[in-house]
C-alpha cells in the first residue's frame, strides 16, 4: 500500500511539473501575442498615414542612424506585407495558446484523478 502511495506521489509531482510548464508556456505565448498586437496596431496607423499622403510626397525610412528616402508605393507595400506577416504570427500564437490550454486541462484532470487516489478512502458509517 505504501509503495503504491509512493508511486502515486511521484506521478502527481510529474503531472504538477508538466502542468506548471504548460502554464509558463501559455504566459510566454500571451506576452508574445500582446507584443505582436502592439506592432500590428502601430503598423496599421502607419498604413493609414501613408494613405493620406499624395503621390510624390517625401517619405524617409530610418535605417540605423540614417534617414533614407523611400518611394511611397514601396513604403505602402512594405507596411502591407509587414501587417500580413504580423497578423499571421498573431494567429499562430493564438493557436499555440489554445493547444497549450487543452494540454493544461488534460494535466489538470489527471492531477484531480491522482489527488483522489491519494485521499484516504471514506470510512463507512
Amino acid at each position: 500500500m505504501a509503495n503504491v502511495n509512493k508511486q502515486v506521489k511521484l506521478e502527481l509531482q510529474k503531472e504538477l511539473d508538466e502542468f506548471q510548464k504548460a502554464q509558463k508556456d501559455i504566459q510566454k505565448c500571451v506576452e508574445t501575442r500582446q507584443k505582436l498586437e502592439a506592432q500590428l496596431t502601430e503598423n496599421k496607423v502607419v498604413k493609414e498615414e501613408l494613405e493620406i499622403l499624395e503621390e510624390g510626397a517625401n517619405i524617409y525610412k530610418l535605417t540605423g542612424p540614417v534617414l533614407v528616402k523611400q518611394d511611397l508605393s514601396e513604403a505602402k507595400s512594405t507596411v502591407s506585407k509587414r501587417i500580413e506577416y504580423i497578423s499571421a504570427e498573431v494567429k499562430r500564437q493564438e493557436t499555440s495558446i489554445a493547444d497549450l490550454e487543452k494540454e493544461q486541462e488534460k494535466h489538470r484532470e489527471k492531477l484531480g484523478k491522482l489527488q483522489s487516489q491519494m485521499s484516504p478512502p471514506a470510512v463507512k458509517a
